[in-house]
């Protein structure tokens, strides 16, 4: 009896071997290779920089390597960012024709209509230090640029408004550092600071100066922006014009010198809906507008 068991033991183990032998050979044949994920094909390149590149006029020193480099960086980002730079190119196709008349009618040159890209996206976004709208100004710069700030209204969201006021502002700047880089870099670190890093560093050219990581990259982030926006397709992108978003200057204007209860009733009175109403006039901060003064206000209601 026990050499029975013996050898049935024996035969147990044997057949045990031999299917772990054969899922081993399974396992490293081909057939089981097959089944894992060959490498996707890609054909990731770096964007050539080619010919000369200008901020408002103001060439890039590009013989500099340094000044070289950074611009290389902020083209590589705008263009393997894919999703943020499609829906730059179609936003673009809504502000961009409206920037570019205020711009012209303030005497401001076009390519700051990129500033508001590397701003804000073109959309009224909220820093976290607490700048507001498409320009991104916070409360006392907007004070000083006659821009009301309250309870209920807040005009850094007023696209027209907010857009002279950055005219103003970049304009005041151009007088005070002398050229348009130095505008850009004052624009986003402040006057105060860049006037204090000239003069400790003894420089007076942007692409001079050491400044913090943002005002570094700040107008090369501009320029980038330009770049790619100006000619999408040598970087890869292919949007068409029906693909952009559509323009709001579909409205009438209703003048209004009293205060509104209820902007949902008001938005109903005029036929339409109260999220449109937010969308067409994004500087109404409230779901109702106190007007004590007697102030007009001019609030566009959608076709």
């Amino acid at each position: 009896m026990f050499q029975n068991r013996f050898f049935k033991v024996l035969s147990l183990l044997g057949i045990s071997s031999c299917l772990i032998l054969i899922s081993l050979a399974l396992f490293s044949s081909k057939t089981i290779y097959n089944f894992k994920y060959d490498p996707v094909p890609q054909n990731i390149r770096s964007p050539k920089l080619q010919g000369d590149y200008d901020f408002a006029g103001e060439k890039l020193p590009l013989d500099n390597f340094d000044v070289a480099e950074r611009l290389e960086r902020e083209l590589l980002a705008n263009t393997y960012q894919h999703s943020g730079t499609i829906i730059h190119l179609k936003l673009a196709m809504r502000y961009f024709p409206e920037i570019e008349k205020i711009l012209a009618e303030e005497g401001v040159p076009e390519d700051m209509k990129y500033l508001a890209v590397a701003e804000s996206s073109l959309r009224n976004a909220v820093s976290s230090a607490g700048a507001k709208g498409m320009w991104q100004f916070r409360d006392a710069a907007a004070k000083e640029l006659d821009l009301e700030i309250n309870e209920w209204v807040d005009e850094r969201n007023h696209f027209e408004k907010s857009t002279r006021a950055a005219c103003a502002y970049l304009k005041k700047l151009k007088a005070k550092f002398g050229s348009w880089t130095l505008a850009a870099a004052a624009y986003n670190m402040g006057p105060t600071g860049l006037q204090s890093a000239i003069n400790e560093q003894k420089e007076n050219n942007y692409f001079d100066l050491n400044l913090n990581e943002e005002t570094n990259r700040y107008v090369f982030r501009i320029v980038g922006a330009k770049e790619i926006l100006k000619q999408p397709e040598r970087y890869g992108f292919y949007i068409q014009a029906s693909e952009g978003y559509p323009k709001l200057n579909q409205y009438t204007t209703v003048a209004v010198n009293t205060s509104i209860t209820n902007l949902a009733d008001f938005a109903h009175e005029h036929n339409c809906t109260y999220r449109m109403l937010k969308v067409f006039n994004p500087w109404l901060t409230k779901s109702n507008l106190m007007n004590k003064s007697g102030k007009t206000y001019e609030i566009r209601i959608p076709k």
